[in-house]
């Protein structure tokens, strides 16, 4: 028997029973789809992750309070960031390889223009080297300047979303917003950032640092310290001159007893995609379970199918159909099944990654494609062996003996 006479019994074979095809082929379909999208959202989430932290620049390095050691060296009195460890790190003479340097103090405040009332997700009080260290971009107006820092004006750049949500379509460049209780002068309006996850980049108000002190914070610690290096070749040297710097601020003489920590964006990058590594693995071990039922359930169907159909192999058998035949024959019925239901699912995993999930919107990697329908086919042919094998073994006197 050739193979398309082969192929044109098995195709004839599943279409005898075609609600019992479809539903084996479903659970292929499912755990192929279900592969391919998991995949998808895990590898979605690290590139805006990626995204948000090469957005800061390669160049710039964030200083927050805390022990910077688990160990037993770790600082046992934590003593918080202020304004004068930023002027400090400032100083070219102690901190030659930093560029420019921004304290943050963050709050939530609620904006109120017209009637409108919006809840900011990130009110910044800073200087304006802030907005190059972020990679901040303006859009309308302009940024507030070291003027308006040392005079603590109430001037303020807001975020795409919070100029929405706020002004609406309104130009908000040159209105004035009551930002908690305080009014507050829109000078500028950033460039959309964008961005995937639970914080919005593009929903905030940056102010000047001391007016933000003033109207909400009170004049004490500090959130953290964006710097930027001179370069992203510096970035390593700027480290090594903060912790100094800061070890003398802090009368700190044991480097592993930092009350401080320093992170590059190489380190979060880096950080990140070994946390990605693992949560992609699990994802795709998750998914790989679905494709192991639906091989399961391929053998159970194809062993009913044997049982079904003994009288007819009996029959094939008793007129000269060889043992390879029968088996060809079972070993294609069983293929076929994974084939197109692998074949929807990857259809259904294409389809499915257009759409955003969790607020994440899918990045199909083509190997994953390739891989799960090729995993698919080969547990067609694996889960199908011991039904065709069994089939093929049929003594031709029992099979046709068999009611």
């Amino acid at each position: 028997m050739n193979p398309f006479e082969t192929l044109r019994f098995a195709v004839a074979g599943l279409a005898a029973n075609k609600v019992r095809s479809s539903l084996t082929m479903l659970g292929i379909l499912i755990g192929v789809a279900a592969v391919i999208l998991l995949l998808a959202v895990g590898n979605g989430s690290s590139q805006a992750v990626k995204d948000s932290i090469e957005k800061l620049g390669t160049n710039s390095l964030t200083i927050s309070s805390g022990s910077g050691s688990g160990g037993s060296g770790a600082a046992t009195t934590i003593k918080p960031l202020t304004v004068a460890d930023a002027e400090a790190l400032a100083d070219p003479k102690q901190a030659p390889s930093i560029k420019s340097v921004a304290p943050e103090i963050t709050t939530s405040q609620t904006a109120v223009y017209k009637g409108t009332s919006y809840t900011v997700g990130q009110v910044v009080g800073t200087y304006p080297a802030y907005f190059e260290a972020a990679n901040s971009k303006i859009a309308k107006g302009d940024y507030f300047s070291n003027d308006d820092v040392l005079n603590s004006r109430k001037v303020a750049v807001i975020g795409s979303t919070t100029a929405t949500n706020v002004f609406g379509t309104a130009d908000p460049v040159g209105k004035t917003m009551v930002l908690g209780g305080t009014p507050f002068t829109v000078v500028g309006q950033l460039a959309t950032k964008g961005g995937s996850g639970f914080q919005d980049p593009d929903d905030v108000v940056i102010a000047p640092l001391p007016t933000v002190q003033n109207a909400f914070s009170g004049f004490g610690s500090l959130n953290q310290i964006l710097v930027q290096a001179v370069s992203a070749d510096a970035t390593t040297s700027a480290q090594s001159e903060i912790t100094t710097v800061l070890m003398g601020k802090h009368g700190i003489t044991n480097a592993n007893a930092l009350d401080f920590r320093v992170s590059s964006q190489t380190t979060l990058l880096t950080t990140q995609a070994s946390t990605n590594d693992t949560f992609t693995v699990l994802l795709g071990a998750v998914a790989a379970i679905s494709l192991l039922v639906g091989g399961i359930g391929i053998t159970n169907i194809m062993l009913v199918t044997v049982t079904e159909r003994t009288r007819e192999i009996g029959i094939r058998k008793a007129i000269g159909a060889p043992k390879g035949v029968i088996l060809g024959q079972f070993l294609t019925e069983s293929t076929l099944l994974s084939l197109i239901g692998g074949g929807l699912g990857v259809a259904l995993g294409v389809l499915g990654s257009r759409f955003s999930i969790v607020g994440i919107k899918p990045v199909i990697i083509p190997a994953s494609v390739y891989g799960a329908l090729g995993i698919a086919v080969a547990i067609g042919l694996f889960f199908g062996s011991y039904p065709a094998n069994r089939a093929a073994s049929l003594r031709p006197i029992e099979a046709l003996r068999h009611e």
